[in-house]
């Protein structure tokens, strides 16, 4: 069952890889933040997902923030339409209406069916910011009334995770993380990126953006520093948990859709980290040379690859001029701000705010801005006007979330938990476990099923072995900052952490459903002592055994394997039991072919990292209370040679670029038919000129906003296929388009470009819908620094993984 040595490394990007995946809907929402430390810059998410943001016909700016929209849990099912607040006319209506980062467009399947603008809403809170509008709504909150002084507290945290305030303008609050509100109390621990993206749920995504958002927002945090948006190039890097797998377009879809929930639930999400890091060894000094065509094709597309920049071809990357000034402000039109930190002369180069450090209290961080941004200005090394420009995206990106209008105070303490006098110990989590059931079930894959041994069909007795199936002796949060990994691992480490306020673990929610089938359980939640496990195994019906590997940022993982070497336990069940069944619960990859193939191994579900409800999510897909429908966002190899990118101890890291990619399996059987590509006609002259040379395989233009054009994001082809239930339970299908470039392209065998998720019942069949716009079909081409239509044949091919391909067709020329 294990896959052969190349599997599925045709979609994982880096370099040539997954070069060009685009995504239309992270180009126009987009977050108004960037945010870094020390030596690693990152990119707030208001701000990140600007990449797609157009200038459009009437000359507006481009969107640089992402907004959310308002979806509730009873909403996700019918995806019924929310019609976007429209303060000026849409220049294409239908497809890209007007939005204001509140009440953006509902959820689509379709990336490019609706892509919201959010040129009016940010074109109103730069006014503001500029004191632009009426002077009783701004008061003191207006550049041209700062100091240079208050200019500089504006860009410059002046404590662990705040701003200052200045005159009427009450200051920010940044808080972690990507899995909710760090270091707080009465919160909701959301499953982690990886877990999220194995979804491939486009109304999951979001949903879980609106919640996690309303839940920084209830705590009185105005930028929630996140989401992670790293790339899973090294497979043992220590933050790939937090981030949303190796893939660009599925990267870019789950990250657009989180910063509109996020900034639908009221918060600034802030996307890091902007750019080139994708690992924690050496990540303060080693540097990532990443050639142009590269960044642009993965790590700048499609929703501004924010990863934790340490040195870019030698410059930091808060200081870096090319990536900062040249592909996120000019190419991508950004109207939001970078923060990060390494020099003060990185104001010149494009960074807005230096995040939290030194003046703040935080050991061995310090502070460039401040006092020394003041001299700088002072003796002429940084214009005035640039710090101006700083303070005013600052400002117009808390205007753009309507952080002024009535926002919470900060009402909890993340130092010192116990102050009362400072910790309000508001409760926000209201149902928010819903989302996370549902992420944690719907995450879950499929890996193997041999004869059916799932789902579990009221077994007469049942063994749990390992220690990942029982709770901690201490818990739920061992370790300050995760659930530890001396039992069931529920998410990673560091600050992408959130304290989990409870943890169902497999042991109890098998125990609930054990009681209801009359089957007797016995477990033994100790990984070393194999001649016991083993003996409990013999007899039983079937012997589940659990395992887990742990991660955290400031490390990377020393090896692909599980927590204290537990493939030996899994030997040493299947050895005594022919039907053991493995659950996985995994920040990322690991190396299975050890034990995967024996032939005692009947089924094996990998859960990843599903935090507080693991145990209930496990429970359900084992019983076939749901079905699986997980896919997998990432490539297991066979062995961790098949990986080309490894943890580096050098400080030059080359960027060049198993189960495959997008693997899982169901309880039931799926069918598909009826391909179908059809162009999709552009009535806008104004675009014809643009489209007609790009299809003469001229490169786009170079300019403020050039690779957000509308021209370039409209749907050009409409592909269309129906998919069919053939087995006998109900189940969800993760359909998935990939392009196959000419030869003249250079590009990897298969690009994904497109997915949606299909409910059916059994013997129901839908139609699925896909759009690919210009932008998913280009290649960059370095000397024009331009999107280029490659010369040749392009495949659409569409299949269940990025290797069982179902239907072909091409496109039309």
């Amino acid at each position: 069952m294990s896959a052969p040595p190349d599997a599925g490394l045709d979609t994982v990007s880096v370099k040539s890889t997954n070069a060009g995946s685009a995504t239309v809907s992270s180009a126009f929402a987009s977050s108004s933040v960037f945010s870094s430390q020390t030596g690693v810059s990152s990119i707030s998410a208001t701000a990140v997902s600007s990449t797609l943001a157009s200038v459009v016909p009437s000359g507006l700016s481009t969107v640089s923030s992402i907004a959310s929209s308002s979806i509730s849990a009873s909403s996700i099912a019918s995806s019924s339409a929310i019609v976007p607040t429209e303060t000026v006319p849409s220049p294409i209506p239908g497809v890209f209406p007007s939005a204001d980062p509140s009440n953006p467009p509902s959820v689509q399947q379709d990336a490019t069916e609706v892509v919201p603008d959010f040129a009016p809403a940010w074109q109103q809170a730069h006014q503001k910011a500029q004191n632009q509008a009426s002077p009783s709504q701004c008061s003191q909150l207006n550049i041209a009334n700062y100091t240079l002084e208050e200019l500089v507290t504006v860009v410059t945290g002046r404590c662990v995770g705040n701003i200052a305030s200045i005159n009427d303008w009450p200051g920010l609050c940044l808080n972690d993380g990507p899995l909710g509100v760090r270091l707080a109390d009465f919160i909701t621990a959301f499953p982690p990126g990886i877990n999220t993206a194995s979804t491939f749920n486009r109304s999951l995504f979001r949903t879980r953006g609106l919640f996690m958002g309303s839940e920084f927002k209830g705590k009185g945090v105005n930028i929630a520093l996140g989401p992670m948006m790293n790339m899973l190039r090294v497979p043992e890097a220590g933050r790939n948990f937090e981030g949303f797998g190796a893939d660009p377009f599925l990267s870019g879809e789950a990250a657009y859709e989180t910063v509109l929930g996020m900034q639908q639930g009221g918060v600034q999400a802030c996307a890091k980290h902007f750019i080139d890091n994708d690992q924690e060894t050496n990540r303060m000094t080693s540097s990532s040379d990443v050639d142009d065509r590269t960044q642009h094709e993965i790590y700048a597309q499609p929703f501004l690859r924010s990863v934790m920049a340490d040195l870019i071809n030698d410059t930091h990357a808060c200081q870096n001029n090319a990536t900062m000034n040249g592909i996120l402000k000019e190419e991508f039109g950004y109207q939001g701000y970078w923060g990060g930190t390494h020099s003060t002369l990185s104001a010149v180069a494009g960074l807005d705010m230096t995040m939290p450090g030194g003046d703040t209290g935080v050991p061995g961080l310090s502070t460039f801005f401040g006092a020394t941004l003041v001299d700088f200005v002072n003796n002429g090394s940084v214009p005035l006007s640039r710090v101006q420009d700083m303070a005013q995206r600052v400002l117009a990106s808390w205007y753009f979330l309507h952080q002024d209008e009535n926002y919470p105070a900060v009402n909890f303490n993340a130092n010192a938990p116990g102050d009362e006098s400072t910790n309000e110990h508001i409760n926000v989590e209201e149902d928010h476990f819903t989302v996370v059931l549902d992420i944690g079930r719907a995450s879950i894959v499929l890996l193997k099923n041999v004869n059916n041994a799932l789902p579990l069909k009221k077994p007469r007795s049942l063994l749990l072995a390992g220690s990942d199936a029982g709770l901690a002796l201490i818990g739920p949060n061992e370790f300050p900052n995760a659930g530890g990994d001396a039992g069931a691992l529920a998410i990673g480490g560091g600050s992408g952490a959130a304290n989990l306020t409870y943890l169902i673990s497999p042991l109890e929610a098998i125990q609930i459903r054990a009681r209801q089938d009359r089957t007797t359980v016995s477990w033994i939640l100790d990984d070393f002592n194999l001649a016991r496990a083993g003996n409990m195994a013999i007899g039983t019906t079937a012997a589940l055994v659990f395992v887990n590997a742990d991660s955290m940022e400031g490390s990377d993982r020393p090896n692909l394997t599980t927590h204290d070497d537990a493939e030996q336990l899994i030997l040493a069940v299947a050895a005594q039991n022919n039907n053991t069944i493995v659950v996985t619960n995994s920040v990322g990859p690991l190396i299975v072919d050890s034990w995967i193939e024996h032939p005692n191994i009947t089924g094996v579900l990998w859960a990843g990292v599903s935090s507080s409800e693991m145990g209930n999510a496990i429970t359900d897909v084992l019983y076939g209370a749901f079905n699986p429908s997980g896919r997998l966002p990432y490539t297991i190899a066979k062995n961790i040679t098949d990986y080309p990118a490894q943890v580096s101890t050098s400080l030059e890291i080359p960027y060049s670029e198993g189960f495959e990619f997008g693997f899982g399996m169901s309880y039931t059987t799926f069918s598909y038919s009826g391909l179908s590509i059809v162009p999709v006609k552009n009535t806008d002259s104004a675009q014809a000129d643009l489209i007609s040379n790009w299809e003469a395989g001229l490169p786009s233009p170079t300019g403020l906003g050039s690779s957000t054009a509308l021209w370039l994001h409209l749907p050009a082809f409409e592909v269309t296929f129906d998919v069919q239930n053939t087995g006998g339970v109900a189940g969800g299908e993760i359909p998935q388009l990939y392009l196959q470039m000419p030869p003249s392209a250079g590009e990897p065998p298969s690009i994904l470009k497109g997915f949606s998720d299909v409910f059916l019942e059994p013997g129901e069949r839908k139609t699925v819908t896909i759009s690919l716009s210009r932008h998913s079909m280009s290649i960059w081409d370095v000397t024009s620094q331009g999107w280029q239509k490659p010369q040749g044949t392009t495949t659409v091919v569409i299949g269940a993984s990025s290797r069982d391909f179902r239907l072909k067709g091409t496109l039309p020329q």
